[in-house]
């Protein structure tokens, strides 16, 4: 096809989601470079919700299948399928296969388009939802390693995965109900997206995986094809001279100027993503780290520029150490109180430290999926003394101070030194309770009712009053352009952009963005040995990891 310079060619869009796309950019250069090809959420996102409305884009085709996207980031990403679909123009899914594992997710996802094509060796795997938990207390005992962990309450898993060999009942009571709401939600959307009833649904995954012609039959595809006939359909159906596209790097058409003078004013996007710690964001060995530094540093940069009418500030956190969570806490709670509304938009996990930093906001916005809440606290160390006999190591000490080996993995806790454990964390909790009632506008009772180191789902959430609504990303920022009174579309932008160069320079003061501290290990001598044994080394408001299936 012959471009002519200045029009816009007719485009189809593709989306590949078989990988997941990028939210947070990667902090070095190599990791960089390996994501250079990968697309980023918030562009697929926007591409989503706003190119159906240019006439140049006739329609969109899907790839997924085999995608590790969590199940909150899914919904977000189903959400954009369906604006597109909205638009009346055609939106197609295919798949080699939504099987060869438990393809619930993919498919559900698939489901979001208005129509659905699978290779005809593929399967279907629409099997349901599972949460696996592994307890490490009879190797610990094999080992000679004892745990001494303490909780705040009795729904705070996190010490149940290393002090016990099983489930407790209010331990697999919080998972069940989780996984429960998480397949409740995923059948409801099929059934409304094929116009089938839930009961069909449930009905059709009990005889899961299906093959191709079975998927079809029982109305969860349309079409038996390949790649090429799934192109070759849709290109007939929009015109064969269209040009393929990938969604994110589609552009908006220019819109004509005018004399209308637009505000400087935007939302500052305040990223919260990975393990809450002291010091600077970062990635380690453990994966990514949020920084209380960082944040607190963006938080102070939205609040000091006049032209930040507002903060989104987005969370993807399974919480860690206490001190940075109430670092943070404080800062929401300032910007706030200077008169700048604050919205938190939480992906798939905003849990224990995670939902501390976010309860101080003005709004709480979350997925159906997401998992929140965990309002309790862990701590304590475990003892490797016999496992150290075990090996013929000894142990020499010299200390002064009554409690000053209280935390070493060498010798177990006094009578005295449980109850200053105990005390501690009770301490944390009753502030944890209070500041969630604080920022929720909520009595103490109420909230300790729900907390008790308690993990919900999103939608339990909103329903509980942990969360506000439910959305993703694009709703909490209408939502913070709406509480700051911009127009709807105003600019999102990073509340702190430095460059490349300029983070090479000296920080000026403590209040310079560029300034950051090493992060700290929340459990000291504990932090290696605790991340051998899957808890969380970076603090005692950290919740287990929860994986949907």
């Amino acid at each position: 096809m012959v471009s002519v310079p200045g029009h816009r060619p007719p485009v189809l869009l593709e989306l590949d989601l078989t990988s997941a796309p990028i939210e947070v950019e990667p902090d070095d250069l190599l990791a960089r470079l390996r994501s250079r090809h990968r697309p980023r959420l918030r562009t697929v996102l926007r591409s989503l919700h706003e190119a159906g409305q240019d006439r140049h884009v006739r329609g969109l085709i899907v790839k997924v299948g085999g995608a590790p996207l969590a199940w909150a980031t899914m919904q977000e990403i189903r959400d954009g399928l369906q604006a597109f679909a909205a638009t009346g123009k055609p939106t197609v899914a295919w798949a080699e296969s939504l099987g060869e594992g438990n393809g619930t997710a993919d498919y559900v996802l698939a489901s979001g388009c208005t129509e659905i094509w699978l290779q005809p060796s593929g399967e279907v795997g629409l099997l349901g939802v599972a949460s696996e938990t592994t307890f490490l207390r009879g190797a610990l005992d094999k080992l000679g390693i004892e745990p001494q962990l303490e909780k705040r309450y009795e729904f705070k898993s996190a010490a149940d995965r290393v002090m016990r060999t099983e489930f407790t009942p209010e331990h697999r009571e919080a998972i069940d109900r989780v996984v429960a709401s998480t397949w409740d939600g995923a059948v409801d959307a099929i059934a409304s997206a094929r116009k089938l009833t839930p009961d069909t649904v449930r009905a059709i995954a009990d005889t899961a995986p299906l093959s191709a012609a079975e998927a079809k039959a029982a109305g969860l595809v349309d079409r038996a094809g390949y790649r090429d006939e799934v192109y070759a359909h849709l290109k007939a159906r929009v015109g064969a001279d269209v040009q393929l596209i990938f969604a994110d790097q589609w552009t908006p058409p220019r819109k004509p100027t005018t004399l209308v003078r637009r505000s400087k004013d935007f939302v500052a996007l305040v990223e919260g993503h990975g393990e809450i710690v002291s010091g600077r964001s970062k990635t380690s060995l453990r994966g990514r780290q949020l920084g209380s530094d960082t944040v607190c540093a963006a938080l102070r940069a939205a609040r000091q520029n006049d032209h930040a009418a507002a903060v989104l500030f987005r969370i993807d956190s399974p919480g860690g150490s206490a001190v940075a969570s109430d670092t943070i806490w404080r800062e929401v709670a300032l910007t706030r109180e200077a008169g700048k509304p604050v919205v938190v938009s939480m992906g798939a996990l905003a849990g224990s430290g995670g939902y501390y930093i976010a309860c101080p906001a003005d709004v709480i916005v979350a997925q159906p999926a997401t998992i929140t809440g965990s309002i309790g606290v862990v701590g304590g160390k475990v003892v490797i003394a016999d496992l150290l006999d075990r090996v013929g190591l000894t142990t020499g000490a010299v200390s002064h101070g009554a409690h000053a080996r209280m935390y070493s993995l060498r010798e177990r806790f006094t009578d005295d030194e449980r109850a200053r454990l105990a005390a501690m964390l009770d301490r944390v909790y009753v502030e944890f309770v209070q500041k969630v009632a604080d920022g929720r506008k909520m009595s103490y009772d109420a909230v300790h009712a729900i907390a008790r180191g308690r993990i919900w789902s999103g939608a339990d959430a909103a329903g509980n009053g942990l969360v506000d609504t439910l959305g993703g990303l694009r709703d909490a920022a209408d939502l913070a352009r709406q509480k700051a009174g911009l127009r709807s579309d105003a600019p999102l932008r990073p509340a702190v952009h430095i460059a490349p160069l300029t983070r090479l320079r000296r920080p000026k003061s403590s209040d310079d963005p560029r300034a950051t501290a090493t992060a700290a290990t929340a459990w000291g001598d504990l932090a290696g040995l605790a991340a051998a044994l899957g808890l969380s080394s970076n603090g005692p408001l950290t919740m287990p990891s929860i994986r949907l299936k």
